[in-house]
């Protein structure tokens, strides 16, 4: 059992899906309606916390909640029959010869059930979708047929549960929040708009409204409605059994009816039907949310209420969500992976509208996205959608504090911070590191180093000291901004704010040496050394930025900026230090962190270019030094140290009875060039040996420590191999696989991308639709899919690293690192991207199918014309007189190495 792709845009279709648990699909649009839904119709919809049309569900409630999105049908002469599966009979039935058949098929965002009756000649089809546009809507369509050789009577009843309300209210006041609900039978469904959102913290009047809308296929409403749950499922009813339809009594209501402080369901009736043999009924749902005066829910069936309104729309979203992904196309010989991908390029655009909540796996958090999402996010919008970011990412800079912390929630709008999570303020240590990734990405493909010097303002609330300390001065009514003394609105260049962030995490170390861990890094269950713990993983990141900052100074300086100006505050962390032992550099934060922690003088003071770069690489170079020394273990192929505990102990090494690795610290220890040549192969020999499990789809996290380390992290806790302890968690195997294609080891790094690829697309162990999941259990279940940053990476990885297509400065570079294998039996191996606002189809040709190791760039065919390059390097001046509105063919024909050698020889 797995599922097939049955088209060139990701199509496939599953079989017996309904035997595989915990299995769901997303359904999103940009106006904000949420939805989640499984092969039996479960999961839930929703526009954010608050607002939940459907009742909540985490993962484990997919199978044990009885409230789908249903459509039953009592059928003369044998009784109940739903859609969903949902009937007690039909459960019953599970495992038996009288199964129901359930296949789903799904693409670029739609989901379809064909359910065919075990015991009946029926045959439903069930096709659901979020609109791509403005309606924050899911829209249903149920089509029933008569697969049978006689005519067969039945009566229609939609019934999906409304919640109306917010989560938090499943467990609390939930009965007396449904003494709000305030319920009108309009002609089309059932409407809930509750009276007030219940808070007892200060209770405001609700102005959402909540609907379920239903026509038949002639545009005919339903004739009565049971919008009180209690009378439909009956007394001592369940909703598996629902005594409306189990006795098919008439509607409790008509329309202009109301109900008031109860549980809701839209539940509507409609008109028995004669199914003729071969005949097809069809009946559209709309399960509506708004907050505004002019919907309506005639505007809504006029919208949506006819099939054929229903086929037009799922064209527009189709194609929508196609052109989402359709700048990536890889032509290789496996057409499972080309088209696996596209649906990997689709979940970041998942990312930035779920965040990191509001789907079954991720019933935590209260939405919006982290601040390490957000500019990981951009990555593939930046490589995909050639959008022009530039604007959001300096809305992006107003969250920088000016102790190098960061407003850890995104606001909905553009440059809106909040200043915590779950009202627990916290700082992760790697925040700082991320902007510059993203910022140096941007400017390579754009060639814009003037972003940097774009000025934005800072983020200001009572934290300071990294969240060690309070203002006690500041108040929310003053606002967000950081001011100066003279009370106005503090702006630095972008520089400035990368600046703040890499010098204070430069000063903030340890006893070690190495940057102090705070609440966490990039490994969320790292939250328990916020004394004592350092990272030395993300250390070698830091100072791997510092490079790059220096190199980024260069090549300002080289366009004729000598000097930048910065805060007057920040000059003395750019000084170089008597004594650099950790508690000089910790001494020289606090007297800054003292003199920003309210105000700053607002003046600036020049500062050459060439002193800076060269400030920064001093900076950089030591650190990285002292890394590569100091944190080398030499056991065996040896590898680094990741982390220091709460204690001050080194948390990597090998122990009496075992070893302790992290793949972590392997990652940016080679990814940023601390590691020497020699130490990537032992590095990598020692991943292999200690953290490699071909079971779980390629590198663990960290091999078993078999300790609960209260010293370093919640994620010790968790039982071995799930999560952050020990799982083969996908971001940072696929980070790995970068770090690795960067020091030119492609066979290790592709080893890392295809066997990811192998376990997730393998049905039977992953149990999973196409794509990433976060990471994979010890069964070789794939977790928490759709939402995860790997997927970001994976096809920056993809395109700029396996393909080697990517920016330098603008210009674009062809740099591949394909593997024989991945060329085609000519030798040939295409992709189609896009590289800034040009699309590109490139063609390499490899006729030997060399190795990596052994080709480069000979020549460069731009739509047929032979194009000057250098090394692979094409000069931006050239892309910029092609035209964007065509796909531009670039062949490049790649050289054995050692031929040329003799050559020239």
């Amino acid at each position: 059992m797995t599922w097939h792709f049955v088209d060139t845009n990701g199509t496939f279709r599953l079989e017996n899906a309904d035997q595989t648990s915990y299995l769901y699909f997303p359904l999103v649009n940009e106006a904000g309606m949420m939805s989640a839904i499984t092969p039996t119709l479960h999961g839930d919809s929703k526009i954010d916390q608050h607002h939940f049309l459907t009742l909540p569900v985490s993962v484990e409630d997919l199978h044990n909640t009885r409230s789908p999105r249903d459509v039953w049908f009592f059928v003369e002469g044998h009784g109940p029959w739903s859609v969903a599966g949902n009937s007690a009979r039909q459960i019953a039935d599970r495992w038996t010869a009288h199964a129901d058949r359930v296949t789903v098929e799904a693409g670029l965002l739609w989901h379809k059930v064909v359910r065919e009756s075990g015991r009946l000649p029926l045959r439903a089809e069930i096709l659901n979708f979020v609109p791509a546009g403005d309606d924050r809507v899911e829209l249903m369509r149920v089509s029933l047929t008569n697969s049978g050789e006689t005519p067969m009577r039945l009566t229609p009843t939609g019934a999906v549960p409304i919640f109306g309300r917010s989560a938090d209210n499943l467990r609390d006041h939930r009965h007396v929040t449904a003494l709000l609900h305030r319920v009108v039978c309009d002609r089309y469904g059932v409407v809930v708009r509750p009276t007030m959102s219940f808070d007892e913290r200060g209770h405001t009047p609700n102005t959402t409204t909540y609907a379920v809308l239903g026509v038949d296929e002639n545009g005919a409403p339903p004739q009565g409605f049971f919008p009180r749950l209690s009378d439909f499922i009956g007394e001592g009813g369940t909703l598996d059994w629902p005594q409306a339809v189990v006795q098919n009594l008439p509607p409790t209501h008509t329309v202009g009816d109301t109900d008031e402080g109860n549980e809701a369901i839209g539940a509507l009736r409609f008109a028995p039907v004669v199914l003729a043999p071969g005949e097809t009924r069809t009946w559209v749902f709309i399960l509506a949310v708004w907050d505004d005066e002019t919907t309506t829910p005639q505007a809504l069936i006029e919208r949506f209420g006819r099939p054929q309104l229903v086929a037009e729309c799922l064209e527009r979203t189709r194609a929508y969500w196609s052109a989402r992904v359709d700048a990536l196309r890889l032509h290789t010989p496996e057409e499972r992976f080309n088209l696996w991908v596209r649906w990997v390029a689709v979940q970041p655009t998942l990312r930035r509208l779920f965040g990191n909540s509001f789907l079954p796996y991720h019933d935590y958090g209260r939405g919006g996205r982290g601040w390490r999402d957000l500019w990981q996010d951009v990555l593939t919008l930046l490589l995909l959608e050639g959008e022009e970011v530039a604007d959001d990412l300096l809305a992006h800079f107003a969250g920088v504090r000016l102790d190098g912390s960061n407003a850890t929630i995104i606001g909905h709008r553009p440059g809106e911070f909040k200043a915590d999570r779950n009202n627990i303020p916290r700082v992760w240590m790697d925040h700082g590191a991320w902007p510059l990734l993203t910022v140096r990405l941007y400017i390579d493909q754009s060639g814009d180093l003037d972003f940097l010097l774009r000025e934005q303002v800072y983020f200001k609330d009572a934290f300071t000291h990294r969240a060690r300390r309070l203002d006690e001065t500041w108040q929310p009514e003053q606002g967000t901004l950081q001011r100066d003394a003279a009370g106005n609105v503090v702006r630095g260049s972008v520089l400035e704010h990368l600046l703040v962030q890499h010098l204070t995490a430069w000063h903030h170390v340890g006893e070690h040496g190495m940057i102090l861990l705070e609440g966490a890094d990039w490994n969320d269950g790292l939250d328990m050394a916020r004394e004592r713990g350092e990272s030395v993983a993300f250390s070698a990141m830091y100072a791997w930025n510092l490079r790059q900052l220096a190199e980024l100074v260069d090549a300002l300086a080289a366009r004729g900026h000598t000097h930048f100006d910065l805060l007057e505050e920040l000059l003395p962390l750019l000084q170089p230090l008597d004594d650099e032992s950790p508690a000089a550099k910790r001494a020289r934060l606090t007297a800054y962190f003292d003199r920003v922690s309210r105000t700053v003088s607002g003046r600036k003071i020049a500062v050459a270019a060439e002193d800076l770069a060269a400030r920064l690489r001093a900076m950089s170079a030591a650190l990285a030094e002292r890394i590569r020394t100091q944190e080398w273990i030499a056991d065996g192929d040896g590898w680094f140290n990741g982390y220091y505990d709460d204690h001050g102990r080194r948390v990597e090494g090998r122990w009496p009875d075992h070893v302790r690795m992290t793949l972590t610290g392997q990652v940016f220890t080679l990814m940023g060039g601390v590691a020497d040549e020699a130490q990537v192969d032992g590095a990598l020999a020692s991943a292999d040996r200690y953290l490699w499990d071909e079971a779980v789809g390629g590198y663990r996290l960290n091999t078993n420590f078999h300790e609960v380390k209260l010293d370093l992290g919640r994620a010790f806790g968790f039982a071995f191999g799930h999560k952050e302890n020990g799982a083969m968690f996908s971001h940072m195997a696929v980070m790995f696989a970068n770090a690795l294609y960067r020091r030119r080891r492609a066979a290790a790094a592709w080893r890392v991308l295809e066997r990811l690829y192998r376990h997730a697309q393998a049905f039977p162990v992953s149990r999973m639709y196409p794509g990433i999941p976060e990471y994979v259990d010890p069964r070789g279940r794939g977790m928490y899919p759709w939402l995860t940053g790997s997927a970001s990476w994976y096809v920056m990885t993809l395109i700029q690293w396996a393909y080697g297509v990517r920016g330098v400065w603008g210009d674009l570079l062809f740099d591949p690192q394909l593997l024989p294998e991945q060329f085609d039996e000519q030798g040939n191996a295409e992709i189609e991207t896009r590289f800034s606002q040009w699309r590109l189809r490139v063609r390499y040709h490899n006729p030997q199918r060399l190795p990596p190791e052994r080709y480069r760039v000979q020549s460069v065919m731009l739509n047929g014309k032979p194009l000057s390059h250098e090394q692979g390097r094409i000069s931006r001046a050239i892309l910029h007189m092609l035209p964007t509105e065509q796909v531009h063919l670039f062949d490049v024909v790649l050289e054995d190495v050692g031929n040329t050698a003799k050559m020239t020889s």
